[in-house]
């Protein structure tokens, strides 16, 4: 006798081709023990009229399975649950626990409790998604990315797809980052002074473990990027804020015996201020005059569209002070987890070791995929495309923020994917935003960014990296309208 057809059944929700859910639920029903070894499976033709579907997709997902041994075919007898899948152990799971441990005490919130900028999960499906650094499907080239990770995973590149490379990093890439990508922000580095990294989240906290030691003394810009807060704290040094102007971090407010100095300077976060070429040459002689270090998040580089972009602070720095991180989040996509960091021989191998530690390596076949996109040109089209874009996004919110009179607090002169709003006082952005969402609206509360006891509440955050032009007016509009009635 076959397992009776009533026993399968296609779970909702589950994504994948009917032919894949197919061989996903016999494979489920094998490992969970519901079909047993040795057990007939209906026919082809029974199961295709019990799920409804053609009974070609059934066979395929039968000739799959048992190319991956769940199956056996046995003639004109049919297909049987194979004798060599795993089967559950036999033995009885612990009762629940009963909460002998105080796990909130033990683990104290120290990392959880890190503000970050939130929105939710199902953000695409609101109609006027204002929110930042998001990847926007009609513009990234599926097609060609997807070449590259079949380049990757061929036969020819089967060792660097599954080699562990222990500390070193996919050659091809790097030698990419060096020749093409750090010459663009004026940056000369060797090999051994660059290291890939899992994003430039990955970078700074690398930098903020290798440079900080426990009482060391940290800046931060005040608004500025809420994870620069965390790093230092959990490097045990002490953080002082520094309130930013119309040309980004303030180098006169510096204060004394500081250690390490963290800037956002191409746009700086969240205010999109460019910090001018003096600017960035005044902070460096100021950290060879009181020997300090300065971390530079190369933040939306790429992203430079409305006029030539300035020297990175690396580029100008002659006494070895900067440590650079830069990524491909913003010009690829977030998903990705590829950055890099570059700075002098002996920190870069102090944080390649720390790196090997946490986690080994970035992974083989994403490396040698970003190198393959890189090389063969899809990248630079992929970032004019995106500039094209974000030009005409750009202009459709300046207009509907004057229509609106709305304030802008910073919007860069250079470009980048989104302003800095400023409502009136009296007005708390979070609540505003919560009352926006049900409208179908998403901005960005600016409290986040604002330093401990240093918070204004009615700053917020309109990004435009990931809203189709034409959605752009009415969104504003609606925004508009819910400050006005308060």
């Amino acid at each position: 006798m076959a397992i009776p057809v009533e026993r399968f059944y296609l779970a909702e929700g589950v994504s994948g081709t009917l032919q894949q859910r197919i061989r996903a639920m016999v494979a489920d029903g094998i490992l969970t023990g519901r079909f047993r070894a040795g057990e007939k499976m209906p026919s082809s033709r029974g199961l295709a009229a019990h799920l409804g579907v053609s009974r070609i997709t059934v066979t395929l997902a039968y000739t799959e399975l048992v190319a991956a041994d769940y199956l056996t075919a046995r003639g004109r007898s049919g297909y049987f649950v194979s004798e060599g899948v795993p089967v559950q152990p036999e033995f009885r799971p612990a009762p629940q626990a009963t909460g002998t441990v105080d796990w909130e005490s033990l683990c104290a919130g120290r990392f959880s409790r890190m503000e970050r900028v939130e929105r939710p999960e199902d953000w695409r499906a609101y109609p006027y998604p204002f929110i930042y650094g998001q990847a926007d499907p009609a513009l990234f080239d599926h097609q060609n990315w997807r070449l590259c990770a079949l380049q990757a995973l061929g036969r020819r590149e089967f060792e660097t797809l599954t080699a562990d490379r222990y500390e070193r990093d996919d050659p091809l890439l790097i030698e990419y980052l060096l020749r093409n990508i750090l010459p663009r922000r004026g940056i000369e580095a060797r090999p051994a002074e660059v290291l890939v990294t899992m994003g430039a989240q990955n970078a700074l906290w690398l930098a903020a473990q290798v440079l900080l030691r426990p009482g060391g003394h940290a800046v931060v810009e005040n608004p500025g990027y809420p994870g620069f807060r965390a790093m230092v704290a959990q490097a045990g040094a002490r953080v002082t804020p520094v309130a930013v102007d119309e040309g980004g971090l303030s180098v006169d407010s510096l204060p004394e015996g500081v250690d390490v100095v963290f800037t956002t300077a191409s746009h700086q976060s969240p205010t999109n201020a460019t910090m001018p070429v003096a600017r960035r040459t005044a902070l460096l002689r100021a950290a060879e005059e009181r020997n300090f270090l300065v971390v530079e998040d190369d933040y939306e580089f790429e992203m430079s569209f409305l006029t030539p972009v300035s020297p990175s602070i690396k580029s100008l720095d002659s006494g070895g002070r900067v440590v650079h991180a830069g990524s491909f989040s913003k010009s690829i996509f977030p998903g990705l987890r590829l950055g890099w960091l570059v700075g002098p021989e002996p920190f870069i191998r102090e944080a390649r070791a720390l790196r090997a530690q946490v986690l080994r390596h970035p992974p083989g076949q994403l490396q040698r995929t970003a190198a393959h996109f890189l090389s063969l040109g899809h990248y630079d089209a992929l970032v004019n495309r995106m500039k094209a874009a974000f030009a005409k996004r750009r202009k459709a919110m300046e207009e509907a923020i004057a229509l609106h009179g709305l304030r802008v607090a910073g919007q860069g002169g250079f470009g980048g994917s989104s302003f800095w709003m400023e409502a009136p006082e009296g007005v708390d952005t979070e609540t505003l935003a919560l009352r926006l969402r049900r409208e179908g609206v998403l901005i960005e509360p600016g409290r986040v960014f604002f330093h401990p006891g240093t918070e204004r509440r009615n700053f917020y955050r309109l990004a435009y990296s990931s809203i189709p032009v034409g959605k752009i007016p009415d969104g504003i509009a609606l925004v508009a309208q819910a400050m006005r009635e308060g």
